[in-house]
């Protein structure tokens, strides 16, 4: 029995055996016949991103924004689950288990659509899943995923587990299990916020927002849409806001005055939005701001908001808080 942990983001997919991890855009193309790929793709993922499933074959992740000439994205939750999900899903999860070796996953859903979606994604992911993994060189590996068992939880849960859990599932941190703990789990398309109350889940104090970062990815864009008259995808737009600048046809645009404006922007609405939903729970302990999007945010985000915020550890990648808590999550509900 192997456990493991997926996070299926919208801009990001991420998985773990507690190990080793892996992570990739969300982005799913058609699978091209790529000529000279070893000399095409440098430093390409060591991860294999080419899949058969079924009669389609695909490109994942950063092969299929580089080769793919038709690319799915989506920020639409049902057609992201309906589409992408389970494609996504299985690339992540395929290096971290044999064939035909049972898996049990934990993954998790934004509290919005945790409620409508849970028993639907729990029914595609738990079953045999053949594919074909096709290497780099060509060479094709047949392969089956038994999910024999799916825990679908409220995905800001990922990270309080992360905190609360050791790596094999027992309690590490008596704070965050005996406290009151409010979480901001930012993501690429959601921002969920929950609170934890002696490990109890609190439906008053939790709820999703569509403030994802995205949102300041697309007031970005928006922007460099004015100036070079090109749209940029917003997953295109990673480097480039991580660089502090973005080269388009040939000239470069300084983004450091947009992407500051756009993530404050951002912050306070999110600050606004923490502190009217937890007006009630002013004996809210402590807060965590947690996911990739909280990683950039924290700086702009923590002045704003009412109550002692706990940093996360600055040597870790904040993309894979959640993913992380799902595995030793999975580790506590079925101990080796």
């Amino acid at each position: 029995m192997k456990v493991l942990g997926a996070d299926i983001g919208f801009g990001y997919t991420k998985a773990s055996d507690g190990r080793q991890s892996q992570v990739f855009k969300s982005v799913v193309g058609e699978a091209t016949e790529v000529q000279f790929s070893e000399s095409l793709l440098p430093g390409a993922a060591t991860q294999p991103r080419h899949f058969i499933i079924g009669n389609d074959s695909y490109f994942i992740g950063e092969l299929a924004e580089a080769q793919s000439r038709g690319r799915g994205f989506t920020l639409d939750q049902t057609q992201f689950l309906a589409k992408y999900a389970k494609t996504l899903a299985l690339a992540a999860l395929t290096p971290f288990a044999d064939s035909g070796e049972p898996i049990r996953l934990v993954t998790g859903l934004p509290i919005s659509f945790f409620r409508k979606h849970k028993d639907a994604l729990t029914a595609m992911l738990q079953n045999r899943h053949a594919l074909t993994v096709v290497k780099p060189n060509g060479e094709r590996e047949e392969k089956t995923l038994h999910i024999e068992r799916v825990r679908v939880v409220p995905q800001p849960f990922g990270s309080m587990f992360n905190l609360m859990l050791n790596d094999i599932g027992k309690a590490a941190s008596q704070r965050f299990i005996s406290e009151k703990i409010g979480i901001i789990d930012i993501g690429f398309r959601t921002a969920d916020y929950t609170i934890s109350e002696k490990t109890r889940y609190s439906e008053r104090g939790s709820q999703s927002s569509d403030a994802g970062i995205a949102a300041a990815y697309q007031a970005i864009a928006n922007v460099l849409h004015e100036k070079s008259g090109v749209s940029v995808e917003l997953y295109r737009l990673y480097d480039g806001v991580s660089r502090g600048s973005i080269k388009i046809k040939g000239k470069r645009y300084d983004l450091t005055g947009i992407v500051q404006a756009a993530f404050q922007q951002l912050a306070g609405r999110i600050a606004q939005e923490v502190n009217r939903l937890w007006a009630d729970d002013w004996d809210i302990d402590a807060i965590v701001i947690s996911g990739g999007g909280g990683a950039v945010l924290a700086q702009y985000l923590q002045p704003l908001l009412e109550g002692e915020v706990l940093p996360m550890p600055a040597d870790q990648d904040a993309r894979l808080n959640n993913v992380q808590g799902y595995w030793k999550y999975g580790t506590h509900l079925w101990p080796a």
